[in-house]
């Protein structure tokens, strides 16, 4: 697997994931969609089904990792380290890249929902710190703010997920997702999701978070608000340090 197939493949499938989960929450939360207020079972089972897709695509170039704290973790399981730098980078730019295209693909929505009266009648956020009225389709958020307890339900989020991968997801290299691997973290993202998912989102995912967070504060967007500086950083820490347990837990009772 060289440097180069690890770049590609982990923007293609990241790529792929932001493009098929945050197109799912647009579905859910922009007025003139179709699939308007369908709710947040549609909204995990999306993000799971984005998931599958994107593992299956790449999984033969890069082992679709597709997330930061999964490439630390099977960092720490096996002890190679060489090419998390190249991996985090194709998985950054590959969620930039997808929440622009899922702007391509809802930019007449989030025109409509951003010019609506009941959006502008109501408060922005400011322009750097607090939440826009879209956010939520780009980066998560949480329903109280609580930075420890975020924290927190971040951290256990994706201790359960990588976890899960680094015992149950790996091809016979140990360097990426199988292909029965693929399918099994799709259904434990979409029971993170639905167990763990209500207090900030489930983010579990630094690059889905930041990359998307990134678009939406360089988007000229009418009334879009702010991109939430000030929450960002939870939603990249987090992660990291759940991923660094679940490698921790795999090394001591599982190697």
């Amino acid at each position: 697997m060289s440097s180069s197939d690890i770049f590609l493949g982990e923007i293609i499938g990241t790529a792929l994931l932001i493009l098929l989960g945050g197109g799912v929450v647009a579905a859910v939360v922009l007025k003139r969609s179709k699939a308007h207020g369908a709710g947040w079972v549609a909204i995990t089972l999306g993000w799971g089904f984005a998931v599958m897709t994107a593992v299956y695509t790449t999984g033969s170039l890069s082992g679709a990792h597709l997330n930061p704290a999964v490439t630390l973790g099977i960092a720490i399981k096996s002890g190679e380290w060489n090419d998390v730098p190249v991996y985090v980078a194709g998985q950054l730019l590959g969620a930039m890249i997808g929440a622009a295209l899922m702007v391509v693909a809802y930019y007449g929505h989030f025109q409509s929902h951003l010019r609506d009266p009941e959006i502008i009648s109501k408060p922005v956020a400011d322009a750097i710190e607090g939440p826009g009225p879209v956010l939520g389709i780009f980066s998560t958020g949480p329903e109280i703010r609580n930075t420890w307890q975020n924290l927190a339900t971040e951290i256990i989020g994706t201790t359960v997920l990588v976890l899960a991968v680094l015992t149950q997801g790996l091809n016979e290299s140990g360097k990426g997702l199988g292909p029965l691997g693929g399918l099994i973290v799709s259904f434990v993202v979409v029971s993170i999701g639905l167990s763990l998912g209500g207090p900030t989102g489930y983010a579990i995912n630094p690059a889905r978070d930041l990359g998307p967070r990134i678009v939406h504060a360089l988007l000229p967007l009418p009334n879009k608000g702010g991109s939430d500086w000030g929450y960002s950083w939870i939603p990249v820490a987090g992660p990291l340090i759940g991923a660094a347990v679940a490698g921790g837990i795999y090394n001591l009772v599982f190697a």
